[in-house]
């Protein structure tokens, strides 16, 4: 009898490790939701176990067997706990930070790790589809640890907690009076406008060839920055999850975390031609002024960004996005 093997060199990412002096733990993240950490956290970590379940991410073997747990909660903001195991029974903590839920996501590819294993935290560098770079605590760390795989696609789900959201500052405009700039701004407009929306593959020869008619064509074009969608990671080596993005409200509603009345803001933070949008559920406290934001409304926030990766939801990675 004859028996074939095949043999697969599966790469894990690049991973940097942190100690424990590099790592800033979860005070900041608590403090979002209380003001009275020493009272409140414990309370709620105890009140979590008893409705909680194991969430398996990428790994369909979760058991209590393993060296760690990790504990979750089917509520759209919850607690995740990683608990140290030993013969099937919990021996000690280990870490716990507040989440939220997202069902939006972009298919990502893991370019890097950046992790404390001692405290199960760690922040993903994920590259998009369209080369963007984002980078996102890991929520399913502890279940996903050893699967993750360099080079392949996933789907990764993005939430984050705000620091600060409020409405973005309208008055901050710049003028362009570039005249070749503005010639640019207006043949473009107006040959997607005459191709219904979409873009012809010869955009650039109509643009050379493209006059104006009226002098208030090449009039200067104002455009305000509040408008904008924008993205930027920390610059603090294991800190790049902390970001300061500005995007426009596409969804509101309102949810409780452990008597607490939060708004989750769906925001499009990156929005560009021929991409897929980078759209976030941002979780903050209510209060007048969060409660003041619309749907429609553009925004800026400091926000803890998130990332969860879960294997029923990679069937909808593209054979596109695979083979990219």
């Amino acid at each position: 009898m004859t028996i074939n093997y095949q043999y697969k060199n599966i790469q894990a990412p690049t991973k940097i490790t942190l100690t424990d002096e590099q790592s800033t733990g979860h005070g900041d993240h608590w403090r979002i939701l209380t003001d009275d950490m020493s009272h409140d956290v414990p309370e709620w970590l105890q009140k979590m176990i008893e409705v909680a379940a194991m969430p398996k991410g990428l790994n369909n073997n979760v058991s209590a067997q393993d060296s760690c747990l990790l504990l979750s909660e089917d509520q759209p903001c919850h607690i995740n706990q990683v608990l140290a195991m030993k013969d099937g029974k919990p021996e000690c903590f280990i870490n716990a930070y507040p989440c939220v839920d997202s069902p939006y996501g972009l298919n990502c590819k893991i370019e890097r790790v950046i992790a404390n294993d001692n405290s199960h935290d760690a922040v993903l560098r994920l590259r998009t589809a369209d080369g963007s770079i984002i980078y996102a605590f890991d929520q399913l760390y502890t279940a996903n640890r050893h699967l993750y795989q360099r080079d392949a696609y996933y789907y990764v789900n993005f939430s984050a907690w705000a620091h600060e959201i409020k409405l973005s500052e309208q008055n901050e405009v710049i003028m362009v009076e570039d005249q070749e700039s503005i010639r640019y701004h207006r043949a473009f407009n107006d040959i997607v406008a005459a191709n219904d929306g979409n873009i012809p593959d010869d955009l650039q020869e109509q643009i050379a060839k493209w006059k104006s008619e009226t002098k208030e064509q090449m009039a200067p074009i104002e455009i305000n920055l509040g408008h904008m969608c924008a993205y930027l990671f920390g610059d603090t080596l294991g800190q790049e999850d902390e970001a300061w993005c500005q995007g426009q409200v596409l969804g509101k509603q309102e949810t409780v975390f452990n008597g607490k009345s939060i708004i989750l803001f769906d925001v499009v933070t990156l929005r560009e031609q021929d991409a897929d949008p980078f759209v976030v559920r941002v979780g903050a406290l209510n209060t007048p002024e969060t409660a003041s934001i619309n749907v429609h409304d553009y925004v800026q926030a400091n926000v803890w960004l998130q990332a969860a990766i879960y294997k029923e939801n990679q069937k909808t990675v593209s054979q596109s996005s695979k083979a990219s």
